[in-house]
């Protein structure tokens, strides 16, 4: 397994400081997006991914309101369909070495309103566990329903089968296409990390194996765009290290005789450049608790590369001290 964690690794350049990365990666030219929305007034938002076509329902009207908590998931935003293309991409570095896989089980945090990454990933996995705030629940599933069809047609191309368009005679039901994905709410300062997996589990009808049972943890943990207030940056880090650390931490030394068959969790955030200040604040907390790598050009794209106004790191827990 270090072997191949140690391909996937190549396909980034591990960061070290904080201030320095930041230096670097703000320096550039970076496009102006506002503040990212896709269209922040429109109530639908037509999104075409790999070739296929979503109908995403959005609500402006929940994004403008005061309410406490916050509100930025009301709304779709620019980094989203481009990140869900990247991490559903079979040329992928997280597929081609084989860290993604049928049997992944995913989870989402800050998914929004959307379901967007969830429709595009879940296909291909074992199951899609999307997490955010309540106020997000209805849109999120109101998505996954409008959108089962497309969700069905992917599943089957993921399969080797072929989509033959949206009839509902070809397609299965909208409780089919989105079996394999659960939202639940998770909140990064007051929830147990480590009794996430558990909503997955106790779904009525779904059958779990004792291994899987025993597996608290995750293959992967996906964060797209939830870095952009200072004070929701520490509760972030420790969510995210405190799932990671469910499974075994990376261990470079250990290179003949691993202390565990269940590979280390991945963790991957993206996120849209606004304020150096925040970014930096994050990157800070994050290299306390984990290795980190900014991921190449070559692997990202056109769509997320270094100057498009878009990061992804990739993310390994350290040991605990």
């Amino acid at each position: 397994m270090n072997a191949r964690l140690q391909q996937l690794l190549a396909s980034g350049e591990e960061v070290t400081d904080a201030e320095e990365e930041a230096f670097l990666l703000f320096s550039q030219d970076i496009p102006t997006a506002n503040l990212g929305f896709i269209d922040s007034r429109a109530t639908t938002v037509d999104v075409t991914i790999r070739g296929d076509e979503y109908a995403i329902h959005q609500s402006p009207t929940l994004l403008s309101s005061s309410r406490a908590g916050g509100t930025t998931g009301a709304v779709l935003w620019k980094i989203t369909p481009l990140f869900a293309d990247w991490i559903s991409s079979p040329s992928n570095p997280l597929w081609t070495h084989f860290f993604l896989s049928s049997a992944s089980v995913v989870a989402e945090l800050g998914c929004g309103i959307s379901a967007l990454v969830a429709l595009a990933l879940a296909p291909s996995v074992n199951h899609y566990l999307a997490t955010d705030q309540e106020y997000v629940r209805r849109l999120f599933r109101s998505n996954l329903d409008e959108n089962a069809s497309v969700n069905s047609a992917s599943s089957s191309r993921a399969k080797g089968g072929k989509s033959r368009g949206k009839s509902a005679k070809q397609q299965p039901s909208s409780k089919n296409a989105a079996s394999n994905i659960t939202f639940t709410t998770l909140d990064w300062e007051l929830d147990q990390p480590e009794l996430l997996k558990g909503c997955i589990e106790d779904e009525p009808g779904r059958q779990t194996q004792r291994d899987e049972k025993e597996d608290k943890g995750f293959d992967l943990i996906l964060s797209c765009d939830c870095i952009y207030n200072e004070a929701l940056v520490a509760p972030f880090v420790r969510t995210c290290a405190e799932l990671c650390r469910l499974r075994p931490a990376y261990t470079p030394s250990e290179e003949d005789e691993p202390r565990s068959t269940r590979q280390p969790t991945i963790c991957i955030i993206a996120q849209q450049q606004r304020s150096p200040d925040v970014f930096e604040a994050w990157l800070r907390e994050t290299l306390r608790e984990f290795r980190v790598w900014r991921l190449s050009d070559d692997v990202l794209g056109d769509g997320l590369k270094g100057g498009s106004g878009y990061l992804v790191h990739l993310l390994l827990a350290r040991e605990k001290s």
